[in-house]
């Protein structure tokens, strides 16, 4: 079993823009000895949009809520859209709207121009809005890729089946966003929607029947999870929404296709236990988690901003790219 080695739930809740109220639970720019992104590689940032309530927008055309115009570089972000939708578009012309349940995985690469708002369906009617926004770190060799978007719609994720390890019940679900999913009782792993640069998993997990079921992990991987909604007990630990759970260090670091087969070969648990009082089999309010693990890339990281690369200079670079108009080029 993966131990845990510490739970996150101490971060006010600020506004991105005036459209997404979240809380930053992962951030690489902080130097905290205990976690930092030595701990969390190559994920760079997580923020936590718990759900929250907007009233209708009637100056959507005009002051949509969100984010303007703004610059990403060496990195990709995740959006995951939990209730509401949000729109984008970008400086190569791109555009699209992420429904309920889809996720959106846009890769910066070299330079990308982007903004994101409500989208004016959702702005019209207002109601509830929830999301998680993810930066992921690419290695250098792909930091200068050239943009590119991946839309996952909600259908299209690969979806399994979690079954109670006493009498077998099916007490949740895990959508595959990316990665592996490894079971002991089946013969194939199932693979995830999203195409990664590196080894990542990426579960959208609901459970919604009393019961316990286990999780495996590659040994290799860094691992954290994050409790979108509810209560619970995870390693017989109770956590509730809004935390993100740390797990211990893996026992290897390192990328490459050595290391990524072992991770298949070799794997860590992680004991759910939902709720902590109720008969087995009762139909609850679900409980939302997104699972989190990935291969460290073991790169150094010079970040500023929306700009994440691997050396001062290169992050000098791309300021001076962007104030001369050759960002992105």
């Amino acid at each position: 079993m993966r131990s845990i080695k510490n739970i996150h739930s101490d971060k006010e809740s600020h506004w991105v823009g005036d459209g997404f109220y979240v809380k930053t639970l992962v951030n690489h720019l902080e130097d905290n000895p205990d976690f930092n992104y030595q701990h969390t590689d190559p994920f760079l940032l997580l923020d936590y949009g718990k759900p929250t309530s907007f009233e209708p927008n009637s100056n959507y055309e005009s002051r949509p809520h969100g984010v303007g115009q703004h610059p990403h570089k060496g990195f990709e972000t995740v959006t995951i859209a939990y209730a509401g939708e949000i729109s984008h578009s970008d400086s190569t012309g791109g555009y699209g709207v992420i429904q309920e349940g889809d996720v959106q995985w846009m890769t910066a690469g070299r330079g990308i121009m982007h903004e994101e708002f409500h989208s004016p369906a959702f702005s019209q009617r207002g109601g509830l809005f929830s999301m998680v926004q993810l930066w992921v770190n690419l290695p250098s060799s792909h930091k200068l890729t050239a943009p590119k978007y991946q839309a996952l719609k909600r259908a299209d994720l690969p979806v399994v089946e979690l079954k109670d390890n006493k009498n077998g019940n099916i007490v949740g679900t895990a959508a595959i966003i990316a990665g592996q999913w490894q079971s002991a009782s089946q013969s194939q792993d199932t693979s995830g929607a999203a195409s990664t640069f590196t080894a990542i998993n990426m579960w959208d997990i609901a459970l919604h029947s009393a019961g316990s079921t286990t999780l495996q992990v590659p040994s290799t991987h860094n691992v954290m999870l994050l409790v979108q909604e509810g209560e619970l007990l995870i390693n017989n630990t109770p956590v509730a929404a809004g935390s993100l759970i740390q797990f211990e260090a893996p026992a290897q670091t390192g990328v490459d296709s050595q290391i990524e087969q072992a991770s298949k070969q070799s794997s860590d648990t992680i004991e759910l236990n939902f709720p902590t009082t109720a008969t087995a089999g009762e139909t609850l309010a679900p409980v939302k988690l997104l699972l989190l693990s990935g291969e460290p890339i073991g790169e150094p990281i010079a970040g500023y901003g929306p700009f994440v690369m691997n050396t001062q200079a290169e992050l000098k670079q791309t300021f001076r790219d962007y104030q001369t108009g050759q960002f992105g080029k």
